[in-house]
């Protein structure tokens, strides 16, 4: 069966879906990226896949199947799926204390409102918890998102880089810092999920890599994704580039000089950290769309994906303090336990469904599950930072637009 076939059989058709190979090919003969891929699931098939340009440029490297790309924060899925399969265990609850695990932060205090300096902090009115973590409410930040704390962090190298000293003295350093707001009292992305990946050191037993390998990765087949890039494969590791002011693009490093590359890396980033494939994305994702596992290998129960792709703010991000993020507008949209949550794709802006969910990554990289749709999307490219283009919203109204059937998946 050819692919136009094997599209409309799924229920797409194929002539529309062929737009997708002609957006990602504007971008890559303007200049705008060096290389791109898409791939479409429904129904756990592949309804369409394409991909265009170079993993490496300046080498004339094209890009390929099998190319490896930095997922960045779509690492932050992967380590939240591996800290509830302990939630399953019993081996704590959501609205636990951090401290209770982590007691480096026992001390933390908070910025005041208004705060202009680092050291104008208050007490915590209520304890940090492992829900606030997930949920990205905890008050950490990252040092790209300015301000007050975001200064500090940057000033006092606050980070979990991966040729750092280790998750463990990351976290040591993190504690030495205010949050930027009480626990639970807004949205605000930070390194939230590098302090769930020493969350699961510490409940496993086990360092960051080795767990995941063991209990997501493996079971999965996921076997070209990891914390480091080896060496043998560094030729498939795709450059890493910037988009410039005014059009272009410069590299920032090779996959030969990569710091990703095997013996290189100390420190496990939970929250962006690993390298990956389309192929083993896409099993993960496809994991997800079935509620937990796939293949025979389960990771979650299907309750506890449903319980993580809820909503669990009060509101959307927009009333949390966070109307825009990268290029996407949030209102409309909601956030669960490592994923956004679609609540009205309308206040959004963009084409979807209630209940559709996902994330991206720094290097323009994303992912959606649509149950509704029985689908996955995966993007791939390498190319900071995420807000350059649009390009979130146009793949999905160019995989929305293709769809012939009505949904006939579980709807929230």
């Amino acid at each position: 069966m050819g692919a136009a076939e094997q599209a409309e059989r799924l229920g797409f058709d194929a002539a529309q879906l062929g737009r997708i190979d002609d957006w990602m090919a504007r971008y890559v003969d303007s200049g705008r990226l060096p290389g791109a891929a898409v791939c479409i699931l429904r129904r756990g098939e592949v309804a369409w896949r394409a991909r265009a340009g170079m993993r490496d440029v300046e080498a004339r490297a094209p890009w390929t199947d099998d190319t490896l790309v930095r997922i960045y924060s779509m690492t932050k899925p992967v380590a939240t799926v591996g800290l509830m399969m302990l939630y399953e265990e019993g081996l704590f609850r959501l609205d636990d204390p951090v401290a209770d695990y982590l007691p480096e932060l026992a001390g933390l205090v908070a910025l005041r409102p208004g705060a202009e300096r680092i050291d104008d902090v208050e007490p915590l009115a209520r304890p940090l918890t492992v829900h606030h973590l997930l949920t990205h409410t905890a008050g950490f930040t990252y040092g790209f998102n300015g301000g007050v704390l975001g200064a500090a962090y940057e000033a006092r190298r606050v980070g979990f880089g991966p040729r750092g000293a280790g998750l463990e003295a990351a976290v040591r350093r993190l504690a030495e810092m205010p949050l930027a707001f009480q626990p639970g009292a807004r949205w605000n992305y930070g390194v939230s999920t590098d302090v769930v990946g020493r969350l699961v050191e510490v409940l496993s037993g086990r360092t960051l890599d080795v767990y995941l390998r063991e209990r997501v990765l493996a079971p999965l087949g996921m076997d070209d994704t990891g914390f480091a890039c080896p060496r043998a494969a560094s030729g498939r590791l795709a450059a890493l580039y910037e988009a410039r002011e005014g059009g272009g693009m410069a590299t920032v490093e090779t996959g030969a000089a990569s710091a990703f590359l095997e013996g290189r890396v100390a420190t496990f980033s939970a929250g962006g950290g690993l390298i990956s494939t389309m192929a083993d994305y896409a099993r993960f994702a496809e994991m997800l769309r079935r509620g937990g596992a796939l293949d025979g290998a389960r990771l979650l129960a299907p309750r506890t994906v449903r319980f993580m792709t809820q909503n669990h703010l009060p509101g959307d991000l927009a009333s949390m303090g966070q109307p825009v993020f990268a290029e996407v507008s949030f209102s409309g949209v909601g956030f669960g336990l490592g994923f956004w949550v679609m609540l009205d794709p309308a206040r959004a802006h963009v084409s979807g469904n209630p209940g559709d969910y996902g994330w991206g990554g720094r290097a323009s990289t994303v992912f959606l599950v649509d149950p509704a749709e029985e689908m996955v999307a995966i993007f791939l490219t390498q190319l900071l930072p995420s807000s350059a283009y649009p390009l979130r919203s146009e793949l999905r109204a160019l995989i929305h637009q293709a769809l012939t059937d009505e949904p006939r998946g579980r709807m929230p």
